[in-house]
């Protein structure tokens, strides 16, 4: 009989299993054999890097600190990128982002023959067609069916490409998802006693569905949080972290020909989990609306300000249907911030209920405790928040509780993402389905972390560092870091929220890149070779990657780019132009070098325009005094 402990590899390596026995080498996109000849050489006097994300070997510009990987065929010119496809570095998860017609197409290569034919490629139909495991055959059918429902031909993504820059570099690194200081001393000290507690023996398996004390726990809380009383053991269901409770959800609720509507922009690991569950997603884009915008939709006085995201009903009334099985709903947002107000929500519930008995709600609610700008001047909402102040739960709405599963996990909440443990809480026919497919994913979470998050929980109520309880200081520690960070992005240029006019929760600030420093981003970096990027929608670096590669490069800070958090379509119709992705879950001292290393940004491309200048006004000087 297989160990319990060897059933998520056994898993996945049957969704993926192929029936060939020859390997293919994946080269940033490209799949080359075994035979394939790799120069062992250094070119261009270029060391090979090896990094956690990408292995490189790079050309150095001499005028700029940036390296150009150069992906070329033959000779001694041959640049060979190999790629990483599962580098972690935004909340431990990795994801591409296939074309929608990679599956009905069974792979094809869309992103990287785009990069390719920026590099003079050019890919035939039956080269795109090429299995992933079998670079010999033309037909993917070897390949397992959730790789064939990703697409078999995913190349780099925006988590390997930045995860690289992060190694590269000497960075303020504003990238990653999670806080880089230790969690609260109660839950260092709760996994420490857990972990010598001999009466209770945590370090073997315990129940499949959740350790008892922990499930527990999590219903006495959200009995409180949702006005339900919450069954603990049949409404909540434990799982290794938030992103597998959102897995499970999917593969419980989703057949072929579903279709899951996400609001855009979006988490990006939602797509990917929608396709392994053989959905399809519906993109409903929220709006951006600027501070200064009037009634024709224009800004005024040409100034670009930041703004607040908006749910138009009929943006969302429009792709509702009898095909909508699941809507998810992530609040506070990641990316931008955004707190879903109650109309909105309310808004959701009634199309939850338009689209029939089959649709319901996946509430995301991992950010919840960090809502550093709660909604103002609404009394039904207060009263709906009081066990979580400024958070709505979805599922304490009106008749929602039926149709609602509930996500959320320890990591933010105790800055402890590397615990990994998430859970789902809804009505018994909703979680029964999860309870039945566990088993067969993990036998369970581990039990040592289940009992330590079951003693912090009460513990976070009390009286903690002078405030009232734990969730209050989280808060205000986060509020204090937003407002760290805010200052040096408006000195250095971008357009951000005003936290006094918009709502906001998470760890991130979705800025805006305004006119000033579209100028000072140096020209070539939307140029070829700069722009040539297989990890970016379309293989195209567009305004918000080129920026933050910049960034990175040169300037020494380490952002997002918005265009992964949009759907491919609206990333390359320039959607996503205007904004990045910059976290401030991180110590004060990262964010200050941060802030230095922001100082004179949009002042940059004035000073290259004037060294420009002075270079050719001495240029015509040599040349009148009859100089060379």
């Amino acid at each position: 009989m297989m160990n319990h402990h060897l059933l998520p590899a056994y898993c996945f390596v049957l969704q993926s299993l192929t029936c060939t026995t020859q390997l293919a080498v994946s080269v940033n996109g490209f799949h080359l054999p075994s035979s394939t000849n790799i120069p062992q050489q250094p070119l261009h006097h270029a060391q090979p890097r090896i990094h956690h994300g990408t292995i490189r070997r790079t050309i150095t510009n001499t005028n700029s600190r940036s390296s150009i990987a150069a992906l070329s065929e033959g000779g001694d010119d041959n640049e060979i990128l190999a790629t990483d496809r599962a580098p972690c570095f935004d909340n431990g998860f990795c994801v591409s982002f296939p074309d929608d017609d990679d599956v009905e197409n069974n792979g094809t290569a869309e992103q990287s023959a785009d990069a390719a034919s920026s590099n003079g490629k050019t890919i035939d139909s039956k080269s795109r067609r090429t299995s992933a495991v079998d670079s010999t055959s033309s037909s993917p059918s070897f390949a397992g069916e959730a790789i064939q429902r990703l697409g078999s031909m995913t190349g780099p993504t925006v988590w390997s490409e930045f995860g690289r820059l992060s190694q590269e570099y000497d960075l303020a690194n504003l990238g990653q998802g999670f806080p880089d200081w230790l969690p609260p001393d109660f839950a260092v000290e709760s996994l420490v006693s857990a972990t010598i507690d001999s009466t209770k023996s945590p370090h073997q398996y315990t129940r499949t569905a959740g350790h008892p004390n922990l499930v527990r726990q999590l219903a006495r809380r959200y009995s409180e949080h949702l006005g339900e009383e919450v069954d603990a053991m049949n409404e909540v269901a434990v799982t290794v972290g938030a992103s597998q409770a959102l897995y499970l959800s999917l593969q419980t609720l989703v057949q072929p020909g579903d279709e899951v509507v996400l609001f855009e922009p979006f988490f990006d690991l939602y797509v990917n989990q929608i396709k392994l569950a053989g959905g399809t997603p519906v993109f409903v884009p929220l709006t951006f609306v600027p501070y200064n915008q009037n009634d024709d939709g224009e800004e005024q006085d040409d100034v670009v300000t930041g703004g607040t995201w908006i749910l138009e009903p009929e943006k969302l009334k429009e792709k509702i249907s009898s095909k909508t099985r699941a809507i998810i709903l992530n609040s506070p947002h990641n990316p931008t911030g955004k707190i879903f107000t109650l109309p909105e929500m309310e808004m959701i519930a009634e199309n939850v209920v338009n689209a029939g008995p089959q649709c319901v709600v996946i509430s995301d609610e991992v950010y919840k405790y960090i809502i550093h700008s709660p909604p103002k001047n609404d009394e039904k909402a207060e009263k709906m928040t009081e066990s979580s102040p400024g958070h709505v739960h979805f599922a304490s709405l009106p008749n929602m509780w039926d149709r609602t599963i509930t996500v959320s996990s320890a990591g933010k909440t105790f800055s402890a993402t590397g615990w990994q443990v998430g859970w789902c809480v809804g009505p018994s026919h909703l979680i029964a389905p999860i309870h039945q497919i566990l088993p067969y994913v993990q036998f369970c979470a581990s039990t040592v972390i289940q009992e330590a998050l079951a003693r912090s929980l009460p513990r976070a109520d009390e009286p903690y560092e002078g405030y009232e309880s734990y969730y209050q200081y989280l808060n205000e520690k986060y509020r204090r870091k937003r407002d760290l960070l805010a200052e040096a992005l408006n000195d250095a240029g971008f357009a951000i929220p005003d936290y006094d006019v918009t709502p906001g929760g998470g760890f991130f600030i979705f800025a805006r890149i305004t006119p000033e420093l579209k100028r000072a981003l140096p020209k070539e970096r939307l140029e070829l070779p700069f722009c040539s990027n297989p990890a970016a929608p379309g293989g195209t670096a567009r305004l918000d990657w080129a920026l933050c590669q910049w960034m990175a490069e040169e300037k020494g800070v380490l952002c997002i780019p918005s265009s992964p958090f949009f759907s491919r379509e609206r990333a390359l119709e320039g959607a996503s132009d205007e904004f990045i992705r910059v976290a401030f879950c991180k110590t004060d001292e990262t964010i200050e070098q941060a802030a230095l290393a922001l100082k004179g940004l949009r002042s940059a491309g004035k000073d290259d325009a004037d060294n420009a200048a002075d270079s050719i006004e001495k240029e015509m000087a040599v040349a009148a005094a009859g100089g060379v």
